[in-house]
């Protein structure tokens, strides 16, 4: 708890001892080296009496005018006045730069904040992205395995196909009778084949089912036409299987496409996936790009605080210097204080 006054005695020692470190002993100064006790006016007063003491004293030593004494004492008190509000006026000003330095930094601060959690955010959401695009290379990897072994069997059924084709071409030649009775049939089937095959030239994959069916059809006919060679009656019968063949066939072919279908969207996903892949990427370059942008910001302001804090230095190194004049003031000799004498007499 600060004490309620202060002795004359306790003012000369702290003013003693500011003018030996070279600082002005201003009210609040002596104030403050008291450990903030005793009010400024009983200290003013205090001061002022040990000024009046070292005026006296001075004037002891070197007798001078009262009014020579009057102009050194108003001399000393413009100066102080001066010295003061010039001090005050810099620390003002340094004061208001290292606010406006110090709100800039913090914004600064904040907006690299914002843009680490956005980064962050982009980052996991950028990971999501990753791993669904890796289950869906995985399906897709899957699917195209699939077409793949799809692909093999219809190219060994096409195989199998050439070499029924090849056998029909020589039941044909052995029964040739039996071919013109069902080359109308024959040449409808193939008209019909031909069409579908048209419709369907995207969709090879899904013919591996048909072919099956189309190489039991086949060994199906084959034994018919075996039969018809025995017997040209049951024509009408085989015709009649035919046809049932040919739909058995169509329905399958339609189960195909509904299965190729099926797999389209699986592509398209792929796609949308890798699309939306490069544009978080190009989002996380612009997001790195706006924090390298912040942080070289953040680096000019620092500078210019530095450049702010080496201003509020020299301010400080001036007024300290202004300070040692005034306390140098007692050792001033009267013709080195007196106003110049105006140039225009």
């Amino acid at each position: 708890m600060a004490r309620g006054g202060v002795y004359k005695t306790e003012v000369e020692k702290a003013r003693n001892a500011l003018l030996a470190q070279g600082k002005h002993p201003s009210v609040d100064a002596l104030r403050v080296a008291l450990g903030n006790t005793g009010s400024k006016t009983t200290i003013h007063r205090y001061l002022k009496e040990l000024e009046a003491e070292d005026a006296q004293g001075v004037g002891g030593k070197y007798p001078i005018s009262d009014a020579l004494a009057d102009l050194v004492s108003r001399l000393a008190g413009q100066l102080n006045a001066e010295a003061d509000a010039r001090i005050a006026e810099v620390q003002a000003h340094c004061d208001a730069q290292l606010r406006d330095r110090a709100a800039a930094l913090e914004q600064a601060r904040q907006e690299t904040t914002t843009l680490t959690a956005q980064l962050r955010r982009t980052e996991e959401t950028l990971q999501s992205v990753q791993v669904e695009h890796k289950a869906t290379q995985t399906g897709l990897a899957d699917a195209t395995a699939t077409v793949r072994q799809l692909e093999e069997r219809v190219a060994g059924v096409t195989a199998r196909l050439a070499e029924r084709d090849t056998h029909v071409q020589s039941l044909e030649q052995k029964h040739a009778h039996a071919r013109e009775a069902l080359e109308h049939y024959r040449t409808a089937i193939k008209d019909q084949r031909d069409q579908e095959q048209r419709r369907h030239e995207h969709q090879v994959q899904q013919l591996q089912v048909d072919l099956r069916e189309a190489r039991d059809s086949l060994i199906g006919k084959n034994q018919e036409l075996l039969q018809l060679n025995r017997d040209n009656v049951r024509l009408t019968e085989q015709a009649g299987q035919h046809d049932r063949e040919a739909r058995d066939l169509r329905a399958q072919l339609r189960r195909l496409d509904e299965e190729v279908q099926a797999l389209r969207p699986v592509a398209r996903e792929r796609d949308n996936l890798q699309t939306r892949w490069a544009q978080e990427q190009l989002a996380i370059e612009g997001l790195r790009a706006d924090v390298a942008a912040a942080r070289d910001a953040l680096v000019r302001e620092q500078v210019a605080r530095q450049a702010a804090e080496t201003t509020a230095a020299h301010a400080t190194a001036r007024a300290q210097a202004f300070d040692e004049l005034l306390a140098r003031r007692g050792a001033i000799s009267p013709g080195e204080i007196l106003p110049p004498a105006p140039t225009g007499a």
